[in-house]
């Protein structure tokens, strides 16, 4: 898929890269969700499709966090307080562990509803807010966006797909 350049392709590809990511989640076998077996975000590291949906719903729902932060004035520390865009790695395992607890069938509703309000954001701009200025550095907010969404979404399809043929066919 291309790199969305405006408003109605960003919303068409997170919609499409979602959905064929719910159609591989839906295909994870109940015994396996933790079953560390699938090659992690930090070199070397190995992850359970829970770590991969808990990546997936700390990215989503920093976006979220990124923008109410800024609609409210405060600053923004990106990616994330106390990581910088070199420790994505460390990030990750952050990630691992904010949703090591919450069960693998409510992270993936958790993954829905922040999909759902970041569809809510978008729709909520238009084409020259999203893509007509750099948002944060060189990035329109539209790329920003695309970057923690729909591109995360389609590896997720690619990394479970490999890890069901290969250990849980």
């Amino acid at each position: 898929m291309s790199v969305p350049q405006n408003k109605t392709d960003l919303l068409s590809a997170i919609q499409k890269e979602h959905r064929k990511l719910s159609s591989e989640i839906a295909l994870i076998p109940a015994e396996f969700v933790l079953d560390k077996t699938m090659d992690g975000h930090a070199k070397g590291s190995k992850m359970s499709p829970h770590n991969l949906i808990s990546y997936l719903v700390g990215w989503n729902e920093l976006v979220l966090k990124w923008h109410a932060k800024i609609a409210s004035g405060e600053k923004v520390d990106f990616p994330e307080t106390g990581f910088k865009w070199n420790e994505l790695g460390s990030l990750a395992g952050k990630f691992y562990k904010d949703y090591e607890g919450v069960p693998f069938d409510n992270l993936v509703v958790r993954l829905n509803s922040a999909k759902d309000k970041i569809v809510e954001l978008v729709e909520s701009h238009d084409d020259s807010e999203l893509y007509g200025k750099p948002w944060y550095e060189k990035w329109t907010m539209g790329r920003m966006i695309q970057f923690n969404t729909s591109s995360p979404y389609t590896n997720a399809c690619g990394r479970l797909r490999k890890w069901r043929k290969s250990s849980h066919a």
